[in-house]
């Protein structure tokens, strides 16, 4: 309670400061407006992602009450989006959901700048050819026989023998492991496990199963939580802690008790 009547004396105290500077920022750009970040549940925090798109990369996140400049919105997929800046610090710049910004500003959006050159050739470097390997010493040299004058002994020979057959134990269980059923599918999304932690990413892998599927989140300190879908939506987890969800367009933001967050779009989850 005294955080709420904390945060409502900031806001009624910033109100006229915003006011006076709203002609002055104005200027900065045609159709610029100032909003305010509001209607997030308690302890939330509003993603400012890359792209207007709820798949986009979380570049910040701001709470309640904090003032961005508006320069426009656009629909996408039938969900406004707004491009804005964070009054209080120029490098936090994005895309939020027009819902939680007030007021909204009717001006079109800018267009995007075109993503950089390192960004294109990412997934050029993930399928990059290894190096071959050495070949492989011939037997006399593995056996410690370059000088005839000193053959192998008997132990040497065991030795040998004995990692030749570790090898090969090796190799079948590798060839055993890619042979084996694999996940519907697998990846990684945003996720944090406790009050107050920010959110970090999690491996997740999915198995679906006549249209249903269930999203098995691996946490980077260990253990899993499992998310089931059903009927298109996220329905549960195998958790005893209340399970509750929000979507914005096709991004499910997930809560598990108090304290675990999750962010699965339906692509992922659902194969959609």
């Amino acid at each position: 309670m005294r955080r709420k009547v904390a945060l409502r004396s900031t806001l009624l105290i910033a109100a006229p400061l915003l006011t006076a500077a709203l002609p002055a920022l104005a200027q900065e750009a045609p159709g610029m407006i100032i909003s305010i970040v509001g209607g997030l549940a308690p302890e939330d925090l509003l993603n400012i992602r890359a792209t207007a798109s709820p798949g986009g990369k979380v570049e910040a996140r701001l709470p309640n009450g904090a003032a961005v400049k508006n320069y426009g919105c656009k629909l996408v997929n039938n969900y406004p989006w707004c491009k804005v800046e964070d009054t209080q610090d120029a490098h936090i710049t994005g895309w939020a959901p027009a819902r939680y910004l007030s007021p909204n500003n009717p001006a079109p959006a800018p267009e995007d700048a075109a993503a950089p050159a390192t960004e294109a050739a990412a997934p050029q470097e993930a399928v990059a050819p290894q190096p071959s390997e050495a070949p492989t010493p011939d037997i006399a040299a593995r056996l410690g026989g370059n000088k005839p004058a000193d053959p192998p002994s008997a132990a040497d020979i065991g030795r040998t023998a004995m990692q030749d057959a570790y090898g090969l134990a090796f190799a079948a269980s590798a060839h055993a492991e890619s042979d084996a059923s694999a996940p519907d599918a697998a990846g990684d999304i945003p996720c944090a496990r406790h009050i107050g932690q920010p959110m970090t990413r999690c491996e997740i892998s999915v198995a679906r199963k006549d249209g249903d599927s269930a999203v098995t989140v691996t946490w980077p300190d260990g253990g899993t939580r499992v998310i089931n879908f059903h009927g298109g939506q996220p329905a549960g987890s195998d958790s005893p802690d209340a399970f509750r969800f929000t979507r914005e367009g096709t991004l499910n933001m997930i809560r598990v008790g108090v304290s675990e967050r999750f962010e699965i779009t339906d692509a992922l989850a659902l194969g959609e």
